[in-house]
């Protein structure tokens, strides 16, 4: 059971209603730059493909990043001709820049981005916006190295795309499969919290976000896509490969010094299924130990080899304290999270600290091991040594297991939760930004951690659900509010950073069409 005490700054995931307020549902930004030729027939293809298979409203955006060529003039007829297209001109080029300001100034509630020479099919399409759109997911991906998609491409693409993508899985240990394709969506409410963390305007844009959502713990939908190499691409291979190493590296040290405050992206306790208490499924001691096990048996062959590192460099007793303490901070953070189900950054120093005084003991049990073998033998094998030490760290473990259960992560009870966290809404007038001319952001969230708030709202919440679903722990967020439509003017959208909160409702206009032809 999670333990971790942050009330999330995201709302719990819902299927995005349909209404009559007519803003667009989806909005597909088309970054461009010096693409007078491609634009008019991949704007036509897909408003054409649109109309033909979305059933709800939607928005074509074409995002121009300071092109030299005639694709302003382009971009402008298109929108005055066809209603669903708009054009927005930045005077910088980047990519990045281009997304993040076309969507934070989008009223629309899911966000979309795909590439001007569509090389990606576009029946992908509504299989990438669905799981947003139902409250599945918060972000999706087409994914070009799934097992299932087809995919047309020189050698040298493909040599690259899968070392880049094996770089990220090493270093940032990232989880999803492709993050340079060039077709994402992402939920508006999420975008609105998470794109004032992503630094990056280039290439490394995409790449930034879908880290930092994943290790935040949002969930990210992959969409296995067909896709077909455009050989007149003007990508600089070197000097995007160059860029996207140094924001790998920039990301890296900001993960590693927890600099980046990914528990604003944090989901309502309750959110997680994993959250509930159900029967019949593993869990206590039983699960602990299975975690635990796991867990410790990794880091016992993590921590030979780094003594066998160590050793060849310096003494037994040096080496064994090296090893012990890099192999102690990594275990305490796997059980933290995979053993205990700690999630969010909070209580994370202190249970590291609290993790150090269980090395300690390791430390004593294990340098007591050797000091004992070293006394009866002057001079021991190194199979000796590591027999001796195996045995320290099993008894060690045992040790070890029983500190983390009833000292470093304590298994809440009912009742004994420090604080009762409930989400209210705040008028707009307490919100910092409701005090500047123009403004129009939206109340936020505040919490109330009074126990007769969350008593008031627990009967609330029994009274309503309870048909519904298992009981949930103590900790409780209220019924969101219903959705808002605010209005963002794009300059003050993209500079500001205190976003709002709000949702656009959706508008359901062709819920029957059908076309059985293929698009492609």
């Amino acid at each position: 059971m999670r333990t971790d005490s942050s009330p999330g700054n995201l709302p719990a995931r819902e299927h995005l209603p349909a209404g009559n307020a007519g803003t667009p549902v989806l909005d597909v930004v088309i970054p461009v730059y010096n693409e007078e030729k491609d634009l008019q027939p991949c704007v036509l293809r897909l408003h054409e493909h649109l109309k033909r298979t979305f059933p709800y409203a939607f928005r074509i955006t074409v995002a121009d990043n300071a092109s030299t060529d005639t694709t302003p003039q382009v971009a402008a007829r298109l929108e005055a001709e066809i209603p669903e297209v708009r054009s927005f001109r930045l005077e910088q080029k980047g990519r990045g820049r281009a997304l993040r300001t076309v969507w934070s100034a989008s009223d629309a509630p899911v966000l979309a981005y795909m590439d001007v020479d569509l090389s990606t099919d576009l029946n992908a399409l509504l299989p990438l916006v669905a799981p947003l759109i139902s409250g599945h997911s918060d972000l999706a991906i087409g994914s070009r190295l799934s097992r299932s998609s087809r995919v047309v491409r020189g050698a040298k693409r493909e040599f690259i795309s899968r070392t880049y993508n094996l770089i990220l899985r090493g270093s940032l240990q990232a989880r999803f499969s492709d993050a340079q394709c060039g077709f994402k969506a992402i939920r508006r409410d999420v975008a609105q919290v998470l794109l004032p963390l992503v630094e990056d305007t280039g290439w490394f844009f995409d790449t930034e976000m879908l880290v930092l959502a994943e290790r935040a713990g949002l969930r990210i939908h992959e969409v296995p896509v067909d896709w077909v190499d455009d050989p007149n691409s003007t990508v600089h291979i070197v000097k995007t490969a160059t860029d996207d190493l140094k924001g790998v590296w920039r990301v890296g040290r900001a993960l590693a010094t927890g600099s980046l405050p990914l528990d604003r992206l944090a989901r309502p306790f309750g959110d997680d299924p994993r959250d509930r208490d159900l029967t019949d499924v593993p869990k206590g001691l039983a699960r602990q130990l299975v975690g635990f096990c796991v867990v410790g048996g990794l880091s016992t062959l993590f921590y030979l080899l780094l003594y066998s590192a160590f050793r060849s460099l310096s003494g037994s007793q040096i080496a064994n304290a090296l090893a012990l303490l890099v192999s102690a901070v990594a275990n305490t953070a796997a059980n933290r999270r995979l053993t205990f189900g700690v999630r969010g950054r909070g209580g994370a120093m202190r249970h590291q600290a609290q993790g150090l005084v269980v090395f300690g003991i390791g430390l004593a049990l294990t340098s007591g091991s050797l000091a004992a073998l070293n006394a009866a033998t002057t001079d021991p094998s190194h199979s000796t040594e590591l027999a001796v030490l195996i045995a320290a760290n099993l008894a060690a473990t045992v040790l070890r297991f029983l500190l983390f259960r009833a000292w470093v992560f304590p298994d809440r009870q009912q009742g004994e939760t420090p604080s009762q966290v409930v989400a209210s809404h705040q008028p707009a007038s307490h919100h910092p930004a409701s005090h500047r001319p123009g403004s129009h952001h939206p109340a936020s969230p505040t919490y109330a951690t009074t126990p007769a708030a969350a008593h008031q709202y627990q009967g609330q919440y029994q009274g309503q659900y309870q048909d519904q679903y298992p009981p949930l722990p103590q900790r409780r967020t209220a019924p969101r509010s219903s959705y808002d439509t605010t209005e963002f003017r794009a300059g003050e959208a993209a500079d500001d950073r205190s976003w709002g909160d709000a949702t656009m409702q959706l508008q359901a206009v062709r819920p029957h069409d059908h076309d059985p032809r293929n698009a492609r």
